[in-house]
């Protein structure tokens, strides 16, 4: 089967141009099939502030009213987006721009109100692989922003990690998928006082024990339960570091098996 690389970047790096700059050529140099997915959440929140909108929060994560909802569609499929797809095509990656409402390829529900209402917020519930298929076999690259659709024509903003890893489950029908969680720190720490303690290698026994020693905790938590969820819907392997990991040569990362 062949492979498919879903690499994911974090706002932080889309900040920082020199950052980006570099993780874009890195990107473009990886072989092979592949798909990038974008947040932004810090532009966006600059961004409200200039136009006198509040950001609400809540454990981390955006209230999404009605004008936020704007704000996110400017700043994530226009702003973000365009420039991520224009500095690709300088690096010779033919890219496209996409959000999930775009050849119908991410379709989400609201999220239901319980003890929160996050607003139009999607929860991914299908992800269009053979129509995605389409622009892979057509040698486009495509760049997917943190925005999905409803199907009745309501866009909703959607975690970047959460799309990440339905694309890549829904991918793993036609190839092996691989993720590339990029981030700051060199990948899961056995010590988070320590940069240099990276667990090169998780799996199912070795989370349970991790768990149990109390070193997977905060954070880190939901996003390896949402790793071995994808891995057990077909993803072939994850992986988790700092943006050299895509060079290949770094083995300083953290990769995730069942």
């Amino acid at each position: 089967m062949e492979k498919l690389s879903i690499v994911k970047i974090g706002g932080n790096i889309i900040e920082d141009d020199e950052a980006l700059h570099a993780f874009l050529k890195l990107f473009s140099n990886l072989k092979g099939k592949k798909i990038l997915v974008h947040g932004g959440g810090k532009r966006a929140t600059h961004m409200a502030s200039k136009l006198g909108i509040e950001s609400k929060m809540i454990n981390g994560r955006r209230i999404t009213d009605a004008d936020t909802l704007e704000v996110i569609t400017m700043v994530y499929g226009g702003l973000v987006n365009k420039n991520v797809v224009a500095k690709l095509q300088a690096l010779n990656t033919n890219a496209i721009g996409l959000t999930g409402a775009d050849i119908n390829s991410i379709k989400s529900d609201k999220r239901p109100v319980k003890e929160v209402d996050f607003g139009f917020v999607g929860d991914v519930k299908e992800v269009a692989y053979k129509s995605i298929d389409k622009l892979i076999q057509a040698d486009f690259t495509p760049v997917f922003c943190a925005i999905t659709h409803d199907g009745n024509g309501q866009l909703l903003n959607t975690n970047a990690d959460t799309i990440t890893s339905q694309v890549a489950v829904g991918m793993s029908h036609l190839y092996e998928t691989s993720i590339y969680y990029c981030f700051e720190l060199n990948g899961v720490l056995e010590n988070i006082n320590d940069k240099n303690s990276v667990i090169k290698h998780i799996d199912s026994k070795i989370y349970k024990d991790l768990l149990e020693k109390g070193i997977i905790a905060d954070g880190m938590l939901p996003k390896l339960e949402n790793c071995f969820d994808a891995l057990k819907h077909g993803v072939h392997n994850i992986n988790m570091g700092n943006t050299s990991m895509l060079t290949r040569e770094n083995d300083n990362f953290t990769k995730i098996t069942l």
